[in-house]
């Protein structure tokens, strides 16, 4: 039998799982689409924003951007949207 190797976070998924604490939508579909509905309407992008930034933050961003993979503009407005929700994990 293969032994799956588990990210953390799915590490932690399957912890919860195993302890009982994660519970079945009753109706998936429906709590899919409004999910799915609540992230269109927050992820809407409305707004230009111009800034300066230093030319060594900038590198800096789309370094973290790429090891990401995503685009360095979509990162910034990802740490913008978290600071101002209060969801930004700093270490």
């Amino acid at each position: 039998m293969k032994t799956l190797k588990l990210d953390p976070e799915e590490k932690e998924i399957l912890e919860a799982y195993e302890r009982g604490e994660l519970k079945t939508v009753k109706d998936f579909k429906q709590e899919s689409k409004l999910i799915r509905q609540a992230a269109t309407v927050t992820l809407r992008k409305d707004r230009r924003v111009n800034i300066r930034l230093a030319n060594r933050d900038l590198e800096g961003i789309r370094a973290k951007a790429a090891q990401e993979g995503i685009p360095y503009q979509t990162l910034i407005a990802s740490i913008l949207h978290k600071f101002v929700s209060g969801r930004l994990i700093t270490r």
